[in-house]
């Protein structure tokens, strides 16, 4: 619960410069008030029930106890909603899978020092009001959660068909759960989700791992087909493109589309406009309206959209605007998305 509509902030980072920069930036904004800070976790452990904040920001890298191995341990008994403030490192992913909202990358140079404060700012003023998520116990594996072939209802109707997914706060882990239960001739997907860059090419390297199908960053001039998710890079708009009788993902620097680069907007704008076979479009968990538009305009061209129900989003926020606004053919939870699109997908003979 927010204190006079402040939202109370504790810092945890063993840096001192990255904590000065953090609590500087964050105690600028009349929304915001750092109430401390910890040196490491086992400091905020102490400090948490003293101090009482909304929002923990992060590091995941710490002496002693890592970032990940206290939200393992933490958040199941204290869920409170974090923010990762990391550099460029894989980690990150695991520490959203134990429970994490979301993440920033820390900036390098001192020229990023006020973009960083304004994302992070953000991300905090975001994360007050998110559903935190404790780590799931016995998640299914890619093995035994994807589904049968769908080769057995005929190659030529999953050729014909593109699949398009987006997401933004939550939805690292979120879309992770959805893939890991999509068999392997799932049929063409371009998955965007709002991230810094560098982080996508790892990003898209993780759910390769845990996934049946393949699964890469994508580049500019990617041909989509059956069994490969392409993984929209971050700082690029990715839009399909019809070449001959192929399609194509094509990856393009310009201005941001709905606040965002990449765009789902963008992304389903151009499917509603360029893709002349069966369309599907998967709308999750996320803050603002990006992809709200797009997803309306996919079904008026006949497409069969999806959206994640309130309940399982960490933010409530992209779906919702999209359902609000007649764009979703049918709303459920993260853990049923899998099931409605590959029962969706054995209808299209």
């Amino acid at each position: 619960m927010l204190t006079n509509n402040r939202i109370r902030v504790l810092v945890v980072d063993d840096s001192l410069l990255a904590r000065s920069l953090i609590i500087q930036g964050l105690s600028a904004h009349p929304r915001i008030e750092v109430v401390g800070y910890a040196i490491n976790t086992f400091d905020a452990k102490r400090k948490i029930p003293q101090l009482n904040p909304d929002v923990i920001t992060l590091d995941v890298e710490m002496p002693g106890q890592s970032g990940i191995e206290f939200l393992k341990e933490y958040m199941p008994l204290h869920p409170i909603p974090v923010v990762l403030c990391s550099s460029l490192n894989i980690k990150v992913f695991d520490a959203l899978e134990a429970g994490a909202v979301d993440f920033i990358r820390k900036p390098a140079v001192p020229e990023e020092h006020d973009a960083f404060t304004t994302v992070l700012t953000q991300k905090v003023i975001i994360a007050a009001s998110a559903k935190v998520r404790v780590t799931r116990k016995g998640a299914p594996s890619a093995a035994t959660a994807a589904r049968a072939p769908l080769a057995t209802i005929g190659a030529s109707a999953m050729n014909d068909v593109i699949i398009g997914l987006g997401a933004s706060t939550g939805g690292t882990d979120a879309t992770a759960e959805v893939m890991r239960r999509l068999p392997k001739d799932i049929p063409g997907m371009i998955i965007v989700q709002h991230m810094p860059p560098g982080f996508t090419k790892m990003y898209a390297e993780r759910l390769d791992r845990l996934c049946q199908m393949e699964v890469r960053e994508a580049q500019n001039g990617d041909e989509i087909h059956r069994g490969l998710a392409l993984v929209a890079p971050a700082d690029f708009q990715a839009r399909v493109v019809r070449v001959g009788n192929k399609y194509k993902l094509a990856c393009t620097s310009g201005e941001k589309v709905s606040g965002h680069r990449p765009s789902v907007d963008a992304l389903f704008q151009s499917m509603s406009e360029t893709v002349q076979c069966k369309m599907v479009g998967i709308i999750m968990t996320g803050m603002g309206q990006d992809g709200a538009a797009g997803l309306l305009a996919m079904r008026k061209k006949g497409a069969y959209t999806i959206g994640q129900d309130e309940e399982s989003c960490v933010v409530y926020g992209m779906p919702k605007v999209a359902y609000n606004i007649g764009a979703v053919c049918e709303q459920v939870s993260c853990d049923s998305i899998a099931d409605a699109l590959v029962h969706h997908l054995k209808k299209l003979n």
